[in-house]
């Protein structure tokens, strides 16, 4: 896979960023919010809860991860979006860019706004509440991993979507993380939904990475095995959801809907 129309495209997402103020306020703006909020909520229970000042900074640590499994994503779709609001998509698609090195790129791109967004966010979270994100070492880049990966999961699935069916779908890009939230257990463990939700929660890899977390802070227990299933998972969407998006970019390709989008 040639390096240099990845890099391309890499340059031309970040050449976006750097001219508009805006994209990169955008960035940090929404995680900085989610974390005051929880913070403080936090700060308060704690004061007043013996559990939650045992279980310091599960809160936080929650609002964090889920804003990298979202801000993973929807860095991935908002570059996409971008080609289709320009109306650049039919331009790249009769480029020598193949489809893969296009979600290659998105990828990177996802990393680089995820970093923006994520570093001062984390900063924040020391400087206010005392909770080190980074203290979790080893056991940070396996959650992080696996958050990632069901993150470009999504977004590939939702770059499919709109290939083939054109701005009408552009809320997914918005909205279909938010349908996995109360599934995947971000600030609960999975015992506290009904018998028959839990087996779909297990389906779903963020769960593990959750619980796993909890289980971290709470229980001073790194579960290697949770993360293992979680790769498992990973490794079976991921690879679904490139098949899926080959697919609906075929199918868009013999409708003749790649040169209909924009806003």
């Amino acid at each position: 896979m040639p390096a240099q129309r990845v890099r391309a495209m890499v340059l031309r997402y970040v050449y976006l960023l750097r001219s508009s103020w805006t994209r990169l306020l955008e960035l940090i703006y929404w995680p900085a919010v989610q974390l005051f909020v929880w913070g403080f909520l936090q700060l308060y229970i704690a004061q007043n809860s013996g559990f939650f000042a045992r279980a310091s900074g599960v809160f936080i640590a929650a609002v964090l991860m889920w804003d990298m499994l979202f801000r993973g994503q929807l860095g991935f779709s908002i570059s996409f979006l971008e080609e289709m609001w320009s109306r650049n998509l039919g331009n790249l698609m009769i480029s020598p860019l193949r489809p893969l090195e296009f979600v290659c790129a998105l990828m990177i791109m996802s990393l680089i706004r995820l970093a923006i967004g994520m570093l001062p966010v984390t900063l924040l979270a020391i400087a206010f509440f005392g909770f080190n994100l980074y203290s979790l070492g080893l056991a940070l880049a396996a959650f992080f991993a696996n958050l990632i990966f069901m993150g470009w999961a999504v977004g590939i699935v939702v770059a499919g979507v709109l290939l083939r069916n054109g701005m009408g779908a552009e809320s997914l890009a918005w909205t279909l993380m938010f349908v996995l939230l109360p599934l995947v257990c971000v600030y609960y463990p999975v015992g506290v939904l009904p018998d028959w939700l839990q087996p779909i929660a297990w389906s779903l890899p963020p769960t593990y990475v959750f619980e796993g977390m909890r289980a971290l802070l709470m229980e001073h227990a790194f579960r290697a095995d949770l993360m293992l299933e979680a790769l498992a998972l990973n490794a079976l969407y991921f690879g679904a959801a490139v098949a899926a998006f080959l697919a609906l970019l075929e199918s868009a390709r013999r409708a003749g809907s790649l040169l209909q989008t924009g806003e």
